[in-house]
């Protein structure tokens, strides 16, 4: 307890310092930050809230959310691999109202679909991804075919070159993100998939946002030398919907700031499974993942997901079985990397895309801002770029 306090107390001196904002120092520090260790004390793990009795000093207190059991029957939830909503706990912050955390809420199972899905289906044509930019389009057609078979051989080939998949930084779904543009644009939107849209409604439902529509999708591929640059998601015409995100695999530091950058952010862990929601003032809060966590036992998959998705599913289920082969491609996969997945409703209902000069419209959707994630092996690797997640 008392070198988690010199911790709290350390951070607080570095953010103080003058010369660079409060975030990017502490981004800097948690970038090189080292698990087991005091660096670590000041982040907040929601997965034992409940066991917390006070709060730490220089830490907001976490407090319980309330959610909306009646809006999600038990029916629903199960078909998208969820827990009944009753079961699930649900946190704030003090000073972050609407910010809202559930820990991993998934049934036992459940997110090995999900996970084959960011792997084998959304990564598929139409969909726009970062390998566009260096590839022509036959090249990424299945990216999931042209790798699978570099992935099971991985345990016995380690120095081979990375496969397409690991190379796959970012994917966006619905309507199409212009990086550059910074503007969402409905010339290049291909259709959202049916399935996360379901999630992400039952999750919203239950956070007291009934009627969300699922408009928009960013999956962002996180190796271990991955990170996510400070930014604000402001870029959806109606923030009065929420930002949804779901994070899978290898657990990861995330911060939370103000509305702006001389802030001090706070630190939190986000585990495999867990669901975070950004909405009302903290829906434009700034925001980054400065580090991803390598396993403390070495390359092995988080415990929540050794067991394995139920024999027998319900008929109607969204959640579709997953074969012992593509489980076995996944899991190598996410043994060194994370996926999370960010869903929003970009425009309000009856809202149309304003009218752009042709010259937008015109713009390379595959730009080399496009290239978000901050990866130290990659070939295309852009130095603190803030980008929407």
């Amino acid at each position: 307890m008392r070198k988690m306090a010199a911790a709290v107390a350390s951070f607080a001196t570095l953010a103080a310092e003058p010369g660079e904002d409060a975030f990017r120092k502490l981004f800097r520090f948690y970038r090189q930050s080292r698990r087991g260790t005091a660096d670590l004390g000041a982040v907040i793990d929601f997965s034992t809230a409940h066991e917390v009795r006070s709060a730490r000093p220089g830490v907001p207190k976490v407090v319980r959310f309330h959610l909306n059991v009646s809006s999600v029957t038990e029916h629903d939830a199960c078909r998208a691999g969820l827990q009944p909503v009753s079961k699930w706990q649900a946190y704030g912050l003090e000073g972050y109202p609407g910010f809202i955390f559930i820990p991993n809420p998934f049934l036992p199972g459940c997110q090995w679909h999900w996970i084959k899905q960011c792997l084998k289906l959304y990564s598929q044509k139409p969909n726009v991804c970062n390998l566009d930019k260096h590839m022509i389009r036959e090249e990424t057609q299945s990216l999931w075919e042209q790798s699978k078979e570099f992935l099971r051989s991985k345990e016995v080939n380690k120095r081979r070159p990375r496969s397409l998949l690991e190379r796959l930084r970012w994917v966006t779904l619905g309507y199409h993100y212009n990086w550059d543009s910074k503007k969402y644009t409905a010339d290049h939107y291909t259709p959202f998939p049916s399935d996360l849209a379901f999630l992400s409604e039952q999750v919203a439902a239950a956070c007291g946002f009934q009627g969300f529509q699922a408009e928009a999708g960013i999956l962002n591929y996180y190796r271990l030398d991955s990170t996510l640059g400070i930014h604000v998601d402001r870029s959806e015409l109606d923030h009065s919907k929420p930002l949804l995100s779901f994070s899978f695999g290898q657990s990861a530091i995330f911060l939370l700031g103000g509305l702006q950058r001389d802030e001090a952010p706070t630190a939190m862990f986000m585990h495999s499974g867990d669901i975070m929601v950004m909405s009302g003032f903290s829906r434009l809060l700034n925001h980054a993942v400065p580090r991803v966590l390598p396993h403390p036992d070495g390359e092995c998959l988080p415990h929540c997901l050794e067991t394995p998705l139920p024999a027998v599913l319900p008929s109607d289920s969204l959640v579709e079985p997953c074969s012992a082969e593509d489980w076995q491609v996944c899991a190598t996969y996410l043994k060194t990397a994370r996926v999370n997945m960010t869903v929003r409703q970009v425009l309000a209902a009856g809202q149309n895309f304003p009218l752009e000069p042709m010259e937008e419209t015109k713009r390379d959707i595959t730009t080399d801002g496009m290239c978000h994630l901050d990866d130290q092996n990659s070939p295309v690797k852009r130095a603190r770029l803030n980008p929407d997640t």
